[in-house]
């Protein structure tokens, strides 16, 4: 009795080790391959491996060895059959769109294993998590130009292309539009000399600030989604700028229009290379760069057509005036408004998509582009043959959490700083090593292009301003110790000086004062009615029983001294009165700015064409160089027309270092920083514009030869270290 109890004993024992080993090998074996699963693409760039990977697992689970029953130890090797079906639940994801693994199957996987192991990702190191991450981006990398490239390129990149080319053309037309309405604006909305000049430092601020916000808000929330709002609040705010008459309000809508636009650049060009496999990114950058030179050219046309027609404009009263510039304000905002349209009906970048995890999204997108190419090649039959693709290893971000108490603007407001201060670390994360270096040479390299270009287009325009307002004031016709009475000016007067000059019972009626100068002149019993007058002033004159009807003749032109007796002023017109008809030089000027623009189309096609082949480094110093070297000819520009020629010069060697140095950029960021670092740079752009505008723009008519070597030793310094940086031709969009 005695040796049956020890025997039943023992055979439980037995029993309960036997299960115990059975399910600690089935743990071992489930473990070992979900490991191989989640390390896959490891050995091989190629796609494919996953389904052989997926074969050999569902062969192993389906046909396991069979246990052996002559002895203990071999019946170790089996499964038991709550083990099995342990198995089939946790097989490699079968996942959804033929065969595409869903992140919810992932995730649960995952999950799965952290309780099976022994360590879970909560309690490992976070360094050890950020270079595990860091190696699935690079396999990711690799395999994701595999995908572009069996996804071609075709229709819906030339979709792509023309959609974000009017983003682009946008920023092109801001930059410019500025520069063309500044001193119509100005002379419309009565700006004292002392606070002009504000408008073009204000909107270069804004785009400042909006570079390096948007360009980092697109690498957390996607591109095309800020993109849009970017887009959105400049064309509203561009519209909105245009019916404003006050010269404050009028500074705010440009400074919000300008933060909205200033995320256009930096994400345009992140998005665009994100659809582009590596052979194509080079050439289609380059040519996507064009749209910026259009959209210069677009705003100079216009400029040169609109602007100067005095008689575009209508008012309401005297209070509410519509003239042409606004006109120009507004049609320089359609290409904007064009571009969130167009936007609506494109997806987001597939490569934003898996970069944050969102796997099954990318992939449908990607097949879109796939099947939209094979469709535009005539072979609809084609099968997109991915069936899954890497994930990056997702890293929880720890956020201090708002107290639920408080309102919707404290909460807004608290959001807000929660993502500036994530971009922020974003950017310091581009100054770590091995990005520290390249980055400082990069941003070397924006500030000194920025500063010459920029510095130099203020200067240009003024300096060509400067020989035509020296000219014309040489051809100035001088009166002295004229007498005239009883006469009636119905015409014209300009380019004059009238010193010592007696005037009575004179009638000026229906006539126009242009650069018009009275020096210690009398007026007695004349009669002036709708005169206008440009530039004209009355210096140390009287006027005694003298009439005005209808006439711009107010204090701000009667100046030095001089006095007004027994004189009456009716109906006379209010506000800055401003005619570009009165003005010599307006339409010259904007089209010698068109001819400017017009002078980079070659510039502009040979970088595209010569990208690949002589190479992005080459071709960013190379134009650099020459662009400064150019600068030194400007020295014996004496003449209008030599000035002009220079001006083209200049314009259409710069332009291929622009090109070049977005194409740079863009390639050297990975996608989980591509925006932020290309914001950065570009807000580093317009800072040097506004310290270029400033500083070049201060020295215009006093000294031609501190502009000149300031810009040359610039540009030439930043084509050197250009030189230096790293050639980015080979690089897969990490």
């Amino acid at each position: 009795m005695e040796d049956t109890y020890n025997n039943r004993t023992s055979l439980a024992k037995g029993a309960k080790d036997i299960v115990k080993e059975a399910k600690r090998h089935a743990t071992k074996k489930v473990s070992k391959v979900v490991d191989r699963a989640t390390d896959e693409y490891s050995s091989h760039h190629n796609y494919n491996r996953f389904q052989d990977e997926e074969d050999e697992d569902e062969d192993f689970y389906r046909n396991p060895p069979r246990p052996d029953a002559d002895g203990y130890h071999e019946n170790e090797e089996g499964s038991s059959d709550a083990t099995e079906g342990h198995d089939d639940e946790d097989e490699i994801y079968e996942g959804e769109y033929q065969g595409i693994p869903s992140a919810g199957d992932r995730k649960q996987r995952e999950g799965q294993v952290a309780l099976g192991q022994p360590a879970s990702d909560a309690n490992r190191d976070r360094k050890g998590l950020e270079q595990e991450r860091q190696a699935d981006e690079e396999e990711l990398a690799q395999q994701y130009e595999l995908i572009i490239q069996e996804c071609g390129h075709g229709r819906f990149q030339w979709q792509l292309f023309l959609v974000l080319g009017l983003a682009l053309m946008s920023d092109g037309v801001e930059v410019f539009v500025v520069g063309f309405v500044l001193p119509s604006a100005e002379t419309d909305m009565c700006v004292p000399n002392s606070s002009s000049g504000w408008l073009g430092s204000v909107v270069y601020l804004g785009m400042m600030v909006g570079a390096f916000f948007w360009g980092g808000m697109s690498d957390k929330v996607g591109r095309r989604q800020c993109l849009l709002i970017c887009m959105s609040t400049n064309g509203f705010f561009a519209f909105l700028s245009s019916f404003v008459q006050g010269y404050g309000v009028f500074l705010l809508c440009r400074l919000v229009a300008g933060f909205g636009i200033g995320g256009a650049v930096p994400i345009v060009f992140s998005f665009f290379s994100e659809v582009l496999s590596r052979e194509k990114r080079g050439e289609h950058l380059s040519w996507l760069c064009m749209f910026w030179m259009i959209g210069e050219i677009y705003a100079s046309a216009m400029a040169w057509a609109i602007i100067p027609h005095y008689g575009w404009s209508f008012s309401m009263g005297s209070a509410y005036q519509f003239h042409s510039w606004r006109v120009f304000v507004v049609v320089c905002a359609l290409p904007c408004v064009g571009a969130v349209v167009a936007l609506t009906f494109m997806p987001e970048s597939p490569r934003f998509y898996l970069e944050v995890g969102k796997h099954d999204e990318a992939w449908m997108i990607l097949k879109q582009i796939h099947d939209t190419n094979m469709r535009a090649r005539g072979q609809p039959e084609k099968v997109f043959t991915v069936n899954r693709i890497k994930i990056p290893k997702q890293l929880d971000e720890l956020v201090e959490m708002d107290s639920e108490s408080g309102n919707r603007v404290s909460k807004f407001f608290f959001r807000i700083k929660t993502e500036i201060y994530g971009i922020y670390q974003n950017v310091m994360k581009c100054f770590n090593y091995p990005m520290r270096e390249n980055m400082m040479r990069l941003a070397i390299v924006w500030f000194t292009l920025s500063f010459g270009y920029y510095g130099l287009s203020v200067w240009f325009p003024d300096v060509i301003k400067h020989l035509q307002a020296d000219d014309y004031a040489s051809k100035v016709k001088v009166h002295t110790n004229e007498r005239i009475e009883d006469f009636t000016f119905n015409f014209t007067l300009e380019n004059q000086i009238h010193k010592n000059g007696l005037f009575i019972n004179d009638r000026f009626i229906s006539m126009k004062l242009r650069s018009v100068t009275f020096i210690d002149s009398t007026f007695r019993n004349c009669y002036f009615e709708d005169v206008k007058s440009v530039g004209s002033f009355f210096r140390n004159c009287t006027f005694i029983d003298a009439f005005f009807f209808n006439t711009d003749i107010d204090e701000s032109k009667l100046v030095d001294g001089t006095e007004v007796v027994n004189s009456t002023f009716t109906h006379n017109k209010k506000g800055c009165q401003m005619t570009f008809d009165d003005d010599y030089s307006a339409y010259w000027v904007y089209f010698i700015n068109f001819l400017g623009t017009l002078a980079v189309l070659p510039g502009n096609i040979v970088s595209a064409l010569l990208m690949d082949k002589i190479g992005r480094l080459s071709m960013l110093g190379g134009s650099m160089v020459l662009s400064g070297i150019s600068c030194f000819f400007l020295w014996f520009g004496t003449s209008e027309s030599m000035m002009i020629f220079m001006l083209c010069l200049y314009n259409g060697l710069s332009i291929s270092a622009w090109n070049s140095l977005d194409v740079i950029t863009t390639e050297s960021f990975p996608t989980s920083r591509r925006g932020t670092g290309f914001g950065f740079c570009n807000a580093l752009c317009k800072l040097a514009a506004v310290l270029g505008n400033l500083i070049f723009g201060s020295l215009v008519g006093i000294t031609k030869a501190i502009p000149i070597l300031m810009a040359s030793s610039v540009l030439v310094g930043g084509g050197l270290v250009a030189l230096r940086l790293p050639d980015t031709k080979a690089n897969v969009l990490m």
